[in-house]
């Protein structure tokens, strides 16, 4: 059933793809995930848990750079956990794609924030009365615990340490300590924080900052309760709703996206659904951070906490949504063209269509890797597929082995729009195998392979060229008949147009 309706699902979306989206013009630009991002210095960028402003027609991401981000990035195979703090940075862009190093904002030896011992979850807001740019963000360092205010005349100047509101009053009578938080700009220029409580976050508030100057946050309205609790809490607008997203309690780590939405920001809000497609692969293995919306597309921007959590390459992983009526659709994609003047994308050639290509999705040994159908003889043990703590990249691997024979697969049927392909995938193996492949099968034309089944003891890169689809479908997926002992690990695979 499960497979049936994700196959449903990806023809709907394909239709998209092809119908809906119209040509894009010369404004176009590619966003491209799965990768760490430069500015346009060619240095890295360095931006987590923020959020993107528009002020004045310029596009302005603020996030964090952690010390443990910029380890990580320069040998992106063992994460660490160094969150101490370097700099709020500040990058500006007219496309959302080319950004420019503008300031480091806020830095550790910035006043006021002596002892930092943790900041993030950000957002900036101008306010027209002061005229004043202030940054709102979570703090933990001398001067105390709570919600960190910080001002500048301008976006990209030094923003100044104004306080800290160690707890935020709520309508019931309550105060709490914010958990994860957004800030969220409506229509009317309004500013809101949107949190959880920091306790267990059970709950979703949303609240707003007080109009006089930004410089308090008004008693907050709870609008969600969910006893597993939810963070990464962050909202959108879309044709006059409210949506508020969230994540599982995964620590660093990635899980599917969770959304509520309303007719009123701090009315009534629909029970807690999974929002469509973030499942096949954990939010294209990320944790919800913000949403940018340009026109009538909502980007989400997901944080990678690859640096803390060594789930794969780079930080940031951008997807479109869709929309069929009021519901949206979490588009995974590794590649896509984006023209900021229309607001208009399409999937771009370069896209890799395997959802959780790394197995990084994961973040325990499991034998149902997500986003992978799997297939056992009736005489080979379920546990012959596990993902393995000896990644390419990133942490996991898919891993066959048994120590009695055993007969196995692992597959994803995807729709893809008609045409040639190429499938690739990095693999070790022991040899030694009856029958071992890279396949590709079921897209119109005959089925095409590579054999596995030989000695591999580095990472080696397979390839299978000159894959023709003419039905809109593809199955891919590895499978060998094995000897007892035998093993076969694989990574990184790509499926991507000829």
């Amino acid at each position: 059933m499960k497979k049936t309706c994700r196959l449903a699902i990806s023809s709907f979306i394909l239709t998209l793809f092809m119908v809906l989206v119209v040509p894009l013009n010369c404004f176009a630009a590619t966003i491209n995930n799965d990768c760490f991002w430069k500015d346009t210095q060619g240095n890295n960028i360095y931006s987590q848990g923020g959020g993107i402003f528009n002020f004045g027609g310029t596009y302005y991401w603020y996030g964090v750079e952690y010390n443990g981000a910029i380890t990580y990035a320069s040998n992106p195979y063992r994460k660490n956990s160094d969150t101490s703090f370097a700099a709020v940075t500040c990058y500006s862009s007219h496309d959302l794609v080319n950004w420019t190093k503008e300031n480091d904002v806020l830095t550790s030896v910035t006043p006021g924030l002596e002892g930092c011992e943790w900041l993030g979850r950000m957002g900036v807001a101008y306010n027209a009365n002061t005229m004043q740019y202030v940054l709102v963000t979570q703090f933990v360092g001398n001067n105390g615990t709570g919600v960190l205010f910080a001002t500048s005349d301008t976006p990209t100047g030094d923003f100044a340490y104004h306080h800290i509101q160690d707890k935020v009053n709520i309508t019931d009578g309550s105060s709490v300590v914010t958990g994860d938080q957004t800030v969220f700009i409506d229509d009317d220029g309004k500013a809101y924080l949107v949190f959880s409580n920091s306790g267990g976050r059970g709950n979703t508030y949303v609240a707003k900052l007080n109009e006089a100057d930004y410089l308090s946050i008004d008693s907050g309205v709870c609008v969600a309760r969910n006893k597993v609790g939810r963070e990464g809490n962050c909202m959108f607008k879309h044709n006059g709703k409210y949506y508020i997203c969230s994540s599982d309690l995964h620590g660093w780590n990635a899980s599917a996206t969770h959304y509520i939405y309303s007719d009123s920001i701090q009315g009534q809000y629909t029970t807690d659904q999974v929002l469509e497609g973030s499942q096949y692969d954990y939010s294209h293995v990320s944790q919800s951070g913000f949403f940018v919306t340009i026109g009538n597309t909502v980007i989400y921007c997901g944080d990678r906490w690859s640096d803390f959590a060594g789930n794969g390459l780079g930080y940031n992983q951008w997807c479109p949504l869709s929309f069929n009526g009021d519901i949206p659709y979490f588009n995974s994609l590794s590649s896509w063209d984006f023209d900021i003047s229309t607001g208009s994308w399409s999937v771009a050639p370069e896209n890799n269509y395997i959802y959780n290509p790394s197995f990084e999705a994961d973040r325990v040994s499991v034998n149902a890797l997500t986003g992978w159908n799997t297939w056992c003889s009736k005489t080979s043990s379920s546990t012959a597929i596990s993902n393995l703590n000896k990644g390419r990249t990133g942490t996991w691997c898919l891993n066959f082995y048994d120590a009695n024979a055993y007969n196995v697969s692992v597959y994803e049927n995807l729709s893809v729009p008609n045409g040639t392909y190429r499938l690739s995938a990095y693999v070790r193996s022991s040899g030694g195998q009856n029958a071992a492949t890279l396949y590709a099968k079921n897209m119109g034309t005959e089925e095409k392979s590579a054999s596995l089944a030989r000695s591999m003891g580095d990472w080696t890169e397979v390839i299978v060229d000159d894959i023709v689809v003419n039905n809109g479908k593809i199955q891919i997926g590895v499978w060998a008949d094995s000897n007892a002992g035998n093993w076969i690990r694989v990574d990184d695979l790509c499926l991507i147009r000829q």
